[in-house]
């Protein structure tokens, strides 16, 4: 068999090789972007480029990613970066030498970005593009907005937001990925995974107050305040009934909507450490759910439309409480375990009723995570949580009484009756999965 000659081996790759459906659709998105990204900078005083030089930018991108595809060739792609990084040299001659002042590297950014997602819409994924540059024009778009927010933010909020990037993406990172320990079941990053979702709860929380402010009516108040801390949101509920009994009514109302909401966090808590069985866990906390809600609705109708000022919340992402909720789940995920091994169910639920005392997102989320390995029947781990539930629930009311006096105690009793009840009616009664 006779050798190619050089001349074919080099030959320029079919035009149907370079045009295919998929490829003019990455170039129709390119384009696409590159006028998004351009109409917004055509607006800008920064004129580094504009609705006809982005376009250009995001097709060149595309183009080049085609040609690294056919000649598969990574040189290609750093020659295009290399360009692209001369010509936005060349743009900024003025501001180099000194001639015009600077405002920025906005625009530059945006170009080299437009020029990667160009070749991204190519090599990569076209939904993950797409996604990124409607980001990036939705960030150009709101640069006055966000200087404004970021001007306005008050130290203690961005000391939450600081504290909360501190716990997630610094100390996170670092812990080792792996069980050791009694009964071989803490994983300190597992572990610190989920005080990252409970701050992070608690953020979303306190964001929604920051948001909607102090006067944000009694549905909202104990909404908010259960999603930051329905045990916060009792203590101080119950004090200001104390200094003003008017709102007695208001506040028992308040900390059963927020002793509501621990329902709500479960579901999502359930939801993160055990997707593949969460559905079993809904029909008897739903159950509780919907009675807890038509206690509120009843209880709203009556005083609901009272009107008073929502308590300041603290910052939710304090590295104190992080660590004593860190500290307390991995308590919690011992005693389960040593409580499993000497005892059976009987000894889980004892664990349940005393973490329940001071939280119910603890013993939710190890009983969950043991459930979901296979280590817990399902059964045995919803009931623990209605255990921790209902304690939770006999605690807050001890709290009400002793820092709201008598009268919140017996109000506070009064709504919490029904949903106690049917807490120990599912316990005992709820038929038992095979």
């Amino acid at each position: 068999m006779s050798e190619e000659s050089p001349a074919k081996q080099y030959a320029p790759a079919p035009l149907q090789d370079f045009v295919d459906p998929e490829t003019l659709i990455a170039f129709g998105i390119a384009l696409g972007l590159g006028l998004l990204i351009g109409l917004q900078r055509e607006r800008s005083t920064d004129r580094l480029g504009g609705i006809r030089t982005f376009p250009l930018i995001a097709l060149f991108g595309a183009l080049t990613g085609r040609l690294t595809q056919i000649y598969q060739s990574p040189w290609i792609l750093a020659v295009g970066i290399l360009c692209m990084t001369v010509l936005i040299l060349l743009g900024n001659l003025e501001r180099l030498r000194g001639e015009k002042e600077s405002t920025g590297v906005t625009t530059e950014i945006s170009a080299l970005m437009m020029y990667l997602l160009g070749v991204f819409l190519v090599i990569g994924e076209k939904a993950i593009a797409v996604a990124l540059g409607g980001t990036i024009a939705v960030l150009l778009h709101l640069k006055p907005s966000m200087h404004q927010f970021a001007q306005k933010l008050p130290e203690k909020d961005l000391r939450a937001i600081m504290q909360f990037a501190l716990i997630s993406l610094i100390i996170l990172p670092v812990l080792p990925n792996q069980t050791f320990g009694p009964y071989d079941v803490l994983n300190p990053f597992k572990i610190w995974l989920l005080v990252v979702l409970i701050v992070g709860i608690g953020l979303g929380g306190y964001g929604a107050y920051k948001l909607v402010g102090a006067r944000a009516g009694t549905l909202l108040s104990g909404v908010i305040g259960g999603l930051i801390s329905s045990t916060a949101t009792t203590v101080s509920y119950a004090r200001r009934a104390r200094e003003n009994p008017g709102i007695v009514d208001l506040a028992a109302l308040v900390i059963l909507i927020a002793s509501t909401t621990i329902f709500v966090r479960m579901f999502v808590e359930i939801a993160v450490v055990a997707p593949r069985i969460v559905l079993e866990f809904v029909p008897p906390l739903a159950t509780l759910l919907l009675v807890s809600l038509v206690v509120c609705a009843l209880g709203y109708r009556f005083v609901g439309q009272q009107e008073y000022q929502m308590p300041e919340h603290g910052n939710p992402a304090e590295l104190t409480p992080a660590l004593i909720f860190g500290g307390l789940y991995a308590l919690v995920l011992m005693a389960i375990a040593a409580a499993k091994d000497y005892f059976g169910n009987q000894g889980i639920y004892v664990v349940a009723l005393i973490s329940g005392f001071t939280d119910v997102d603890a013993i939710t989320l190890s009983t969950a995570n043991l459930a979901n390995q296979g280590s817990l029947h399902i059964d045995t781990a919803w009931r623990a949580m209605i255990i921790a539930t209902l304690a939770n629930m006999v605690f807050k009311a001890g709290a009400a009484g002793m820092l709201g006096g008598s009268r919140l105690f017996s109000r506070v009793l009064l709504l919490f009756a029904l949903p106690f009840i049917a807490g120990l009616g599912v316990i005992f009664f709820w038929p038992v999965t095979p």
